[in-house]
């Protein structure tokens, strides 16, 4: 058999990269893994660490608001962008520590650098060429950016994390999980915000009353929502500020914006589809069940073959491809019931099928929302409002989907994800006792039905029958 210096090659050290081949390296194998920027890819330094930080600080400025009604004097609270920034970069220094010890504890060789496939057991790292019985591709994705005049001036979220100064008025274009986070910082945080979204509601495939909740929450807030606003082209002034032009002729005069307009795969320049690794029209990694490429030997996981790009289906993959190939444990990543929480103030969570998905795949479903005032807000007084959603097949009684928007929620959904995966159902719900008082036993205590608006227009139809 040809000899190779490694048995794994992984290129990309991001969450789905770094738990592979640690994983690989602890049962045994010569592993080695690149990356040219810092170690814990973006979801630790460009996304869910740092974004979660920033959401932690900017809470601070309601939570004092909302001390007064539970009869604390706090004196005028004043905040200091860089001592957050500061604080939040050290983290950051940490974690990137912590990931490289952990890659050498588990005997993984670390290659800085960025890698080039040049066939199909050999990539370039910093012109040395090393080889490997099998290649991981793990690069993870990118901000998009569109084609249109001034798009250089603008921000994605890699920038927004690492601002040196708090903008006082930002453009976010863009209305899915990372604008509407970073709406949320930044407003709380004292900036005047404005969204230019495509649609009416915000997070575009979510459950239509989550949509429909969180954009009227938002706006609660003081954040100007512009639905259908598109920008042709954006001009710098003189004094730095940013003049953007609407494709109705309206003009936006802003100091910053940011493009939260989704993200693509890494895939450019590594010099897969030169030796046979296949992409599709995004530039996505093609994959099998077991994250196999169209080469043998050739593997891919995480945002780069986008699939569910989310930092523990990165992982989850990266593991069973580990035990596949290097514990004699065939593991196939199950991505069905993947819990997604977005952390916008109010925050999202949800597990399951929407709605309109289970309609289409289940046929008759019954739905449960409830709609109230957190307890917290009767002494607060602040006008924020908690829905939450129970999808249940009426044949079964089995629960297809828990949604909810409001304080907590991506603490509640994980647990509820649990039952889900189980095969839960609203029988088994309604006979579970809820802790008291919380805003989670609404989950356990729901019990009307809402009407459902095709059997509802059916009945209409059949009473103006009768009475013509």
């Amino acid at each position: 058999m040809p000899q190779y210096d490694f048995d794994l090659f992984t290129i990309g050290a991001g969450s789905g990269g770094v738990a592979a081949s640690r994983r690989a390296g602890s049962h045994g194998a010569r592993v080695a893994i690149c990356e040219d920027s810092r170690i814990g890819g973006t979801c630790v330094h460009r996304g869910c660490v740092p974004k979660k930080l920033l959401v932690y600080g900017a809470h601070f400025h309601a939570d004092f608001e909302d001390a007064a009604g539970f009869g604390w004097s706090v004196s005028e609270p004043s905040f200091d962008w860089a001592k957050l920034q500061a604080a939040k970069n050290k983290e950051l220094e940490r974690l990137d520590g912590v990931y490289r010890r952990l890659l050498r504890d588990s005997g993984v060789q670390l290659i800085e650098g960025r890698g080039r496939v040049v066939d199909a057991h050999t990539v370039e790292v910093n012109g040395q060429r090393y080889t490997a019985q099998r290649l991981l591709v793990a690069t993870g994705s990118h901000p998009f950016l569109p084609d249109i005049p001034g798009i250089e001036h603008v921000l994605t979220s890699d920038e927004a994390l690492n601002l040196s100064e708090l903008p006082r008025r930002l453009a976010i274009v863009g209305g899915g999980y990372i604008g509407v986070e970073f709406a949320g910082i930044f407003n709380a945080l004292g900036a005047q915000v404005m969204m230019l979204i495509r649609g009416e509601t915000v997070l575009r495939g979510f459950d239509n009353d989550i949509r429909g909740m969180l954009t009227q929450e938002l706006r609660k807030k003081g954040i100007d929502l512009r639905p259908e606003t598109f920008i042709r082209d954006i001009e710098k002034r003189p004094d730095g500020t940013l003049s953007l032009l609407t494709k109705m002729g309206d003009t936006l005069e802003v100091d910053a914006v940011l493009y939260a307009t989704g993200r693509v795969p890494n895939t450019k320049g590594l010099g897969l589809e030169a030796v046979g690794v296949r992409l599709d029209e995004r530039g996505a990694v093609e994959v099998d069940e077991w994250s196999r490429t169209s080469v043998e030997n050739i593997f891919a996981v995480g945002d780069v073959t986008n699939r569910i790009n989310l930092t523990p289906v990165a992982i989850g993959e990266g593991r069973a491809l580990a035990e596949t190939l290097f514990h004699d444990n065939p593991t196939k990543m199950d991505h069905t019931g993947v819990a997604s929480a977005v952390f916008s103030q109010p925050p999202v969570a949800t597990v399951g099928c929407t709605e309109n998905e289970a309609r289409e795949r289940y046929g008759q479903v019954d739905v449960y929302v409830s709609n109230f005032r957190p307890m917290k807000h009767t002494l607060s007084g602040r006008d924020e409002r908690t829905m939450m959603k129970v999808i249940v097949e009426r044949e079964s009684g089995r629960v297809l989907g828990f949604h909810m928007v409001g304080a907590d929620a991506p603490e509640i959904i994980q647990g509820l994800s649990v039952a889900l995966k189980c095969g839960v159902t609203k029988k088994q719900l309604d006979s579970t006792v809820g802790i008291h008082p919380t805003a989670a036993e609404e989950f356990v205590t729901m019990r009307d039905k809402r009407p459902d608006p095709e059997e509802s227009s059916a009945q209409e139809r059949g009473r103006d029958a009768v009475s013509h």
